[in-house]
């Protein structure tokens, strides 16, 4: 088989399978050339459990890995999943695959990343070193793709033994905001000094906000520090939401200084304790900060689940993975 027609094999955990088919069925819409190398998933890995509940895990095509180009989408959304998917990840370079990479969208442990006090642990460091243990392959080292990173220096703490791949979903804002009636009354809102250095440089043409954080005891205080938002539909944008507390109180600033309508884009939208509910139009007490659109990614699976109430919508990522993978070049 020649290397224009060998297949990309695309695997997946179990909790990803909708966004790996929406990767394929991106991924063959945009197709251009016939010479692009066809990307085919695998739905081969039983992820069984023994009754003391550790992994019983079997890759039923593994031998049909050799010499193939391989990727596995994951999904580390919670501690308990993690080993049974790094089990596999370790696994697939030791069956001879020729390049192995893993889309891994959500970094969990991206808001622990350094240590302010002694005792305190770096539990980013601790995954980056987890990660950086994937065997070498046939091409060398493995790629490590990662979305909207919280904080890029996250990079640092992955040994030479792995390349990690810091992408942004951001396009995915930027072709939406194309299609609002109002796009050419926005403007882009951070709400602190972090999210302005990680995307300022994203929103060319747009005018920009940024918001500061303070805390009076219990209560967190947000102001706008720098930018008018009179008059204009304001979009607030970072990496990711917890509780949505910061979110919320940016909104206020905003609405106080003018702005006539308030939306929200995070890439990755953890929501512990459901406390995306805050944000729903069907909660009475949302109604007077109410945002216009709350924009998503699919990057964890329960995102889908939350787009059903408004104002929530998902980006998918199938359309910048699929946009990476017609530039990956792994044909040579």
């Amino acid at each position: 088989m020649s290397a224009s027609t060998r297949p990309i094999l695309l695997f997946c955990h179990k909790s990803t399978e909708r966004l790996a088919q929406r990767i394929i069925e991106s991924t063959q819409k945009k197709k251009t050339s016939d010479g692009f190398q066809s990307i085919e998933l695998r739905r081969t890995i039983d992820w069984n459990h023994f009754p003391d509940g550790w992994p019983n895990l079997f890759i039923e095509s593994v031998k049909e890995c050799a010499g193939k180009d391989v990727l596995f989408l994951a999904n580390f959304e919670t501690p308990e999943i993690i080993f049974e998917q790094l089990s596999v990840i370790y696994a697939f370079p030791r069956y001879l695959v020729r390049s192995f990479t893993l889309i891994l969208p959500y970094f969990p442990t991206g808001t622990m990343e350094r240590v302010d006090t002694e005792g305190q642990i770096a539990t980013a460091k601790t995954l980056a070193v987890m990660l950086s243990a994937i065997p070498l392959t046939g091409r060398g080292p493995a790629q490590v793709v990662l979305y909207d990173i919280h904080a890029l220096q996250e990079r640092f703490y992955f040994s030479d033994s792995v390349i990690p791949r810091l992408e942004t979903a951001i396009p995915l804002l930027l072709r939406r905001i194309k299609r609002l009636e109002d796009h050419g009354s926005v403007s882009i809102a951070f709400p602190d000094d972090g999210a302005y250095k990680r995307f300022n440089g994203m929103f060319d043409g747009y005018e920009l906000i940024t918001c500061s954080k303070r805390r009076e005891g219990t209560k967190k205080i947000v102001s706008v520090k720098d930018g008018n938002p009179s008059g204009r539909h304001v979009i607030i944008v970072d990496d990711l939401v917890q509780t949505g507390g910061t979110l919320r109180e940016c909104s206020k600033a905003l609405f106080s200084q003018g702005a006539t309508k308030v939306s929200a884009y995070v890439t990755h939208a953890v929501f512990p304790n459901e406390s995306w509910r805050r944000f729903a139009w069907e909660n009475e007490k949302t109604s007077e900060f109410r945002l216009s659109h709350f924009w998503l990614t699919d990057s964890l699976p329960g995102s889908v689940a939350i787009a059903a109430h408004d104002p929530f919508e998902v980006l998918s990522l199938s359309d910048v993975l699929s946009d990476m993978l017609l530039g990956y070049d792994l044909r040579s």
